[in-house]
């Protein structure tokens, strides 16, 4: 049975199958961006900066759960696990804490970065694995680089790979685009669409980065 990714811009996916996830949503209007326009029954939230967290009006529901701290869950039947990362390379004393989140929708298991801003310590990067679909920021600034990101990316190994968290048209703010992470890997498929759909089945028997359309 094949489940939906859908980019909503900056680090806000939809990944929809019986139960929909939604990741950090932004309001769009604060970072140039439309709103989600997703209605979740779970949200996960990396950190509470407004561009991970304002959006969460615009796609909770009745029953909606919001999980926002590293910790071990289970909703309407998928697994979740939150895991303690850092927003800077200062271990949170510039920007704060972030958590990263592994869940498991049909066999397949995500794992989804948030403002990560440092390379993963190989504790954490265990916590996370295995990994089969990755949503990483790749813009740099705030978060890690291309660079780093790379060797995150090594640290997990996942099967496919979605960047995110980069400069599109529209939005406002100060970070990097994908093509530093992308420039020289042959495993690109640039998607003309920011949904893209995945089952256990059809997962990429050779690692492969997949770049989604701006919304």
């Amino acid at each position: 049975m094949s489940i939906t990714i859908k980019w909503h811009g900056h680090a806000c996916f939809e990944i929809k199958n019986d139960v929909t996830i939604v990741t950090d949503p932004h309001d769009g209007r604060s970072i140039g961006l439309k709103p989600p326009s997703a209605k979740a029954d779970i949200v996960l939230i990396s950190h509470k900066h407004f561009d991970h967290a304002d959006g969460l009006s615009y796609v909770k529901k009745d029953g909606t759960v919001v999980i926002d701290k590293p910790g071990s869950y289970e909703v309407r039947g998928v697994k979740i696990t939150g895991v303690l990362t850092y927003h800077d390379e200062s271990r949170g004393a510039k920007r704060g804490p972030n958590t990263a989140y592994v869940f498991d929708v049909k066999g397949v298991r995500f794992c989804h970065l948030g403002d990560l801003g440092h390379v993963l310590s190989e504790d954490q990067a265990r916590s996370l694995r295995p990994v089969d679909v990755l949503m990483i920021p790749v813009g740099g600034v705030f978060t890690i680089d291309a660079r780093q990101a790379e060797r995150v990316v090594e640290m997990l190994s996942p099967r496919l790979t979605i960047p995110m968290h980069f400069k599109i048209p529209g939005l406002n703010l100060p970070i990097a685009g994908v093509e530093a992470f992308v420039a020289r890997r042959g495993d690109v498929e640039r998607v003309p669409s920011n949904a893209y759909s995945v089952s256990k089945e059809a997962l990429p028997s050779r690692p492969k980065i997949v770049v989604l359309s701006p919304p």
